[in-house]
């Protein structure tokens, strides 16, 4: 079992401003949320749709496979046709389960069910697959840690521009690329689980799902992909409102935007004249094409719809959606409320720009919905491997110093700190010394006259620039002196702070869970539970 210290979520570099102050529950923040971000009251799940008992067989359909037949999967069906809650979360359907922060989705939605069911609220946890995404170059690859480098393994089988990716069909050349997932990975029930799933003739969709399916069977992971008939049948309420309403809901979210400007915050989704919150499937190439409103005319005073060259009226479009609903694909902005319609979901599990563009899409929840999904933080950690834990210890690094260097002046440090004593005591002295003369002879400049006080302020900032240079003279050469400061600097950063991102953002999940087990998945359920809104160092 790993133990874990949970941080203050401000150790983490290069968050918005917004989701800063949602995580610390600021009232300009609250304004744009439901309560239920904040308070137990999300537990009350929403009045049970009348459309429950189909919706619940299609996901009992799609939870069929043998690494879902679990007593978990099945016991969280049976609470699910019993009228129990939904947490959900979710995320595209990248290659080999993409990046770690996919799993901490999963597992904080999996403590959240777990603590309203335990609290006599019964809830289950769904992972959505956001298949109806179109941008193949974000999910087609994964990194693994290799020893001293990172290693990329990319999926490039020839693709349609445009078509929504969870409907891929994997060719022969996945093959070679579960090979080398292996060579990088060994073998393990991760590696198992991967090789069953990553098959030729098989959807990204499929091979995802399957893959969490097997990673999460013991905590009871429902997957869901809804992009096809039935469901978007089901949906439709909430796409004919984006299509017959959509000059009022345009009109919400350009005010929206405006408010959240003015409050200092920022708009996570650009609203543009034309855009739409629709796309649509194209009847022939399958390709997924924005939808934008064009301005009406006396010809069309009801206004006209572009879908690259062709051009529908709101009837056409109906139309389609009458017969054919699966073409009709909801924005980013959309996609929540499409998702809570079908699900009645209780709360909606996000990461820092989702929660970010949760606040715009509040004012699409109150108009079609009439009540807004209380937005909860996933799960953010960085998990830190014993090798790793060792040079923390050995150096004195904390996680948040790791955050504020890259891999050249992480080294440099070292090299400051393993310096001989000696030495850093005659830099300290000498530092300290050369700032209390300059101190005492700056105020008596400035006394004198304020041009000479500046002047001499610049002149002391180059004084000080050269003692800061005689720092780094001293680091360079304890540098020379023990070469393996520069590889442990650099194993450092690339298995914490990777390019100067975030680990969760860059290591492949599938990399951790072949290296600990699919044990690990109640290990990041359990901390998901004891570290809400911080960021924690999990030590494996």
């Amino acid at each position: 079992m790993s133990n874990a210290d949970c941080y203050s979520i401000t150790v983490v570099p290069g968050l918005s401003r917004l989701f800063l102050e949602y995580c610390s529950g600021a009232a300009a923040a609250r304004a744009y949320y439901a309560p239920g971000s904040w308070d137990e009251s999300w537990r009350e799940r929403p009045e049970i749709p009348a459309h429950w008992p189909e919706l619940v067989g299609l996901l009992a359909g799609q939870n069929s496979s043998s690494a879902a037949k679990t007593g978990a999967a099945a016991a969280a069906l049976e609470a699910l046709s019993g009228g129990a809650g939904v947490v959900v979360t979710g995320q595209q359907v990248g290659l080999f389960g993409g990046p770690l922060f996919t799993p901490f989705k999963a597992a904080t939605a999996l403590a959240l069910a777990r603590e309203a069911t335990a609290a006599g609220r019964p809830h289950a946890a769904i992972f959505w697959l956001a298949t109806e995404d179109h941008d193949f170059a974000e999910i087609n690859h994964v990194v693994f840690p290799a020893r001293r480098e990172l290693r990329t393994l990319v999926y490039s089988a020839t693709t349609e521009a445009a078509r929504p990716v969870g409907g891929m069909v994997l060719d022969d050349s996945i093959i070679p690329l579960v090979d080398q997932a292996r060579e990088l990975l060994g073998d393990s029930e991760a590696m198992e689980a991967l090789t069953l799933a990553y098959q030729p003739g098989r959807t990204l969709a499929q091979a995802f799902a399957e893959f969490y399916s097997r990673v999460f069977a013991a905590q009871g992971l429902l997957v869901l992909d809804a992009s096809g008939r039935a469901f978007h049948r089901m949906g439709a309420p909430v796409l004919r409102a984006a299509l017959e309403r959509a000059d009022e809901l345009h009109r919400a979210l350009v005010e929206r935007n405006k408010e959240l400007e003015a409050t200092g915050y920022h708009a996570q989704v650009a609203v543009g004249a034309q855009s739409s919150l629709l796309f649509l499937i194209d009847e022939k190439t399958g390709a997924r094409v924005a939808l934008k409103q064009l301005i009406p005319s006396a010809q069309e005073p009801d206004g006209l719809w572009q879908a690259g060259r062709q051009s529908f009226s709101t009837a056409d479009l109906a139309g389609i959606l009458d017969a054919e609903p699966e073409r009709i694909s909801p924005s980013a902005l959309l996609r929540p409320v499409f998702q809570d319609f079908l699900l009645s979901t209780s709360a909606i599990v996000g990461g820092p720009a989702e929660i970010a563009y949760f606040a715009q899409s509040a004012v699409l929840y109150e108009r079609i919905l009439g009540r807004v999904t209380p937005a909860l933080p996933r799960f953010s950690a960085t998990l830190v491997e014993p090798k790793i834990g060792e040079l923390l210890k050995k150096h004195g690094l904390t996680l948040e110093r790791v955050f504020g260097e890259n891999s050249a002046s992480l080294a440099q440090l070292l090299a400051a700190r393993t310096m001989p004593e000696e030495g850093k005591r005659r830099l300290a002295a000498s530092g300290t010394a050369l700032e209390a003369e300059l101190a005492a002879l700056l105020e008596w400049m400035r006394s004198l006259d304020a041009g000479l006080g500046r002047s001499a302020e610049t002149a002391a900032s180059k004084m000080r620039y050269q003692m800061n240079r005689l720092r780094r003279l001293a680091a360079n050469f304890q540098l020379q002196r023990e070469e393996s400061l520069t590889r442990q600097a650099e194993a450092v950063s690339q298995a914490l702070y990777p390019g100067g991102a975030l680990q969760e953002r860059v290591h492949g999940a599938a990399y951790y869970f072949a290296r600990y087990g699919f044990g690990l998945a109640e290990e990041l359920t359990a901390q998901a539970a004891n570290c809400r809104t911080g960021h924690a160092e999990m030590r494996l």
